[in-house]
């Protein structure tokens, strides 16, 4: 398998990654729950996910393997990155009811900037 294969695969399990973490978000404010221990792991595990994914995409990227739409696809890769981030930021990491549905809610949008960066890879 390929490195540029690997940075695919990674992608996708990203995508999937970040729609459940989603769909967790979305359950646990339905269900009047805030944001615990769990998904604070899981919040952390996405991120470290998506920094692997960038480290290898920039290694891709400068042995010459470069998409053909390039600053499309970087720059939703840096803006998917940011999701988490820049939601804990906008919580000011409160951890109550209201701010499990701020990450669900960048988490969901995350799968459709992550879907955006895949497709433009693929040159579409």
């Amino acid at each position: 398998m390929t490195l540029t294969e690997i940075h695919g695969r990674l992608a996708n399990t990203a995508m999937l990654y970040f729609g459940l973490i989603a769909l967790w978000g979305f359950w646990r404010f339905f269900r009047k729950q805030g944001v615990d221990s769990n998904y604070w792991g899981a919040l952390v595990i996405a991120e470290v996910l998506l920094v692997g994914q960038v480290l290898l995409g920039t290694y891709l990227w400068f042995s010459g393997l470069r998409p053909e739409r390039g600053f499309m696809h970087i720059l939703y890769g840096i803006v998917s990155l940011s999701m988490i981030p820049g939601a804990f930021i906008y919580t000011k990491g409160e951890d109550d009811r209201p701010e499990v549905l701020v990450y669900g809610t960048a988490t969901i949008i995350a799968v459709g900037l992550l879907f955006r960066a895949v497709y433009t890879g693929l040159g579409g």
